[in-house]
C-alpha cells in the first residue's frame, strides 16, 4: 500500500482528511473540518508543505519556543503523548492519536515527514 492522504465527507456535511502511512495506519488527521473539498485539498497541501519542520518538544522543562512552521509534542490531560503541526501562520494543520510513549509520538511525526510529500490525495466515496 503506498502513503496516501484520503478526504471523506463527514454526516455534517463536512470534509475532514487523514494522512495514512504505506502500512495503513493513519499517521495524522486534520486540524479541521472544511467547507469545501477544495480548502480540504489545501489543507492536505499544507501538511505536505510543512512536513519537515522542526519539533518543539513541550515534555521537557524550559523547552524553546520555535517559530512556524512547527511540530508540538505535548502530553495530554491523560498522560499520553501527542503531537499537533502548525502552519507558518500558526493554524493546527495535523494532529496525531495518543501514543503511551514519547519515542511512538516521536516516530510518528517521523513517518509524517516520510509519507506525506509524495503521498497522492484521494476521495473516499
Amino acid at each position: 500500500m503506498a502513503a496516501k492522504f484520503e478526504i471523506k465527507k463527514s454526516k455534517n456535511g463536512q470534509y475532514v482528511f487523514s494522512l495514512f502511512a504505506t502500512n495503513g495506519q493513519v499517521i495524522a488527521v486534520g486540524g479541521e473540518t472544511y467547507t469545501t473539498l477544495d480548502a480540504c485539498k489545501n489543507g492536505a497541501e499544507s501538511v505536505r508543505k510543512n512536513c519537515g519542520a522542526h519539533v518543539e518538544d513541550q515534555t521537557v522543562a524550559g523547552f524553546e519556543t520555535l517559530t512556524h512552521p512547527k511540530y508540538e509534542l505535548y502530553k495530554d490531560k491523560g498522560g499520553q503523548f501527542r503531537f499537533r503541526l502548525k502552519a507558518s501562520n500558526g493554524e493546527i494543520i495535523a494532529v496525531s492519536e495518543g501514543y503511551k510513549a514519547k519515542a511512538s509520538a516521536k516516530n510518528g511525526i517521523s513517518s509524517i515527514g516520510r509519507n506525506a510529500p509524495g503521498a497522492p490525495v484521494v476521495v473516499a466515496e
